[in-house]
C-alpha cells in the first residue's frame, strides 16, 4: 500500500532527506507549517512506512573505508531454501552496505564498502565460503561522482 503524498509531505521529506537532524522548528519553518502541523505529518509518515528510519551519511575516506566494489553473483540455485541461506549469509558480512536481486544475466548485485584491497579480498572469501555460487565478479569504483543522492518525490 502506497501513502499519498501532499505538496507538504514532499516538501518535508526533501528537507529531511537533505537533513535529517535539523530541529523541529527549523523543518516547519521550511515547509511553511505550524511546529504542530508539522510533528503530525512527521508521524503519520513514519506510522505508514515512508519513512523507515533516519540516518548520518559518514565520509567513507575519513574512516578508512574509500574502497567501494560492486559485486555480480550468479548462481545456478533458484529455490527459495537456497535464496534464505544466502541471504542470512550475506545479512552476516557487515561490508555489504546495498544488496539486491536482480534481473538479466547475473542475478544478485551487492555494494561493499571496506578499507582497501587485502580487506576486500576477505570479504570475498567470507562471501565465497558458506554458499555454492557460480559466478562472483567484482568491479572496482574508482570515484564516486554522485553518492547517496536524495530520492526525487517529483
Amino acid at each position: 500500500m502506497t501513502h499519498k503524498l501532499d505538496h507538504f509531505d514532499r516538501r518535508l521529506l526533501e528537507e529531511l532527506q537533505r537533513d535529517s537532524a535539523q530541529s523541529q522548528r527549523a523543518l516547519s519553518e521550511r515547509i511553511g507549517l505550524s511546529q504542530n502541523a508539522c510533528w503530525r505529518r512527521l508521524k503519520a509518515l513514519e506510522e505508514a512506512g515512508v519513512i523507515r528510519h533516519r540516518t548520518v551519511v559518514l565520509d567513507r575516506n575519513q574512516l578508512q573505508a574509500g574502497l567501494v566494489v560492486f559485486v555480480m553473483v550468479k548462481t545456478r540455485h533458484h529455490s527459495a531454501s537456497w535464496l534464505q541461506r544466502f541471504r542470512r549469509h550475506v545479512s552476516t558480512i557487515p561490508e555489504v552496505i546495498d544488496f539486491f536481486r536482480i534481473g538479466g544475466e547475473y542475478d544478485y548485485l551487492l555494494k561493499i564498502i571496506t578499507r582497501d584491497m587485502v580487506s576486500y579480498d576477505e570479504v570475498y572469501k567470507r562471501l565465497i565460503d558458506e554458499v555454492e555460487l557460480e559466478t562472483v565478479t567484482s568491479f572496482f569504483a574508482m570515484e564516486a561522482i554522485e553518492e547517496q543522492r536524495p530520492i526525487p518525490l517529483a
